[in-house]
Order: C-alpha cells, then sequence, then structure tokens
C-alpha cells in the first residue's frame, strides 16, 4: 500500500514537473519576443532618423544647387558616387 502512494506521489512529481518546465519555456519564449520587439522598435527608430537626414540633405543639396554652388554640388555628386562603388564593392565582395 505505502508503495503505491510513493508511486502514485512520484507519477505527480513527474506531471507537475513537466508543467514547471512547460511554463519555464513559455516564459522564456515571451521574455524573447518582447527583446525582439524591442529589437525592432529600435530599428524602426534608427531608419526613421535615418530618413529625416536624408530629407534634410536632400533639401541643403536642393538649396546650393539653386544658388549657384556648382563646385559644392559636383563635390557632393562625387561624394555620393564613390560612396555608391564602394558599397558596390563591398557588397560584391562579400556575396
Amino acid at each position: 500500500m505505502a508503495y503505491e502512494r510513493e508511486q502514485q506521489n512520484d507519477n505527480l512529481l513527474n506531471s507537475l514537473s513537466g508543467k514547471v518546465s512547460a511554463l519555464k519555456s513559455v516564459t522564456i519564449d515571451i521574455y524573447d519576443n518582447a527583446r525582439d520587439q524591442d529589437t525592432l522598435d529600435h530599428s524602426n527608430q534608427v531608419f526613421s532618423s535615418l530618413s529625416t537626414g536624408l530629407k534634410g540633405s536632400a533639401s541643403r543639396l536642393t538649396r546650393m544647387a539653386k544658388q549657384g554652388d556648382t563646385v559644392a554640388v559636383l563635390k557632393v555628386a562625387g561624394i555620393v558616387v564613390g560612396t555608391g562603388i564602394l558599397l558596390w564593392l563591398i557588397i560584391g565582395w562579400i556575396f
């Protein structure tokens, strides 16, 4: 009789252990999902900031072009073309 009760206790303990492990797994998944969401939010902020910076640069370039500052426009165009070629070479080298 005592052996049967011990067996039942062991079975219940194993069942409880499985439930605790499942709960721990769900908790870890929730934490990972929240951390990933924070990373996505941060990435959105970075891209938004980049977009704002590019818009500002484009408007300054447009003002320079309207003022007739040809040398400055050519310098900026050279920098943009050089950066594009550099990125193309780096991406080609990586892939």
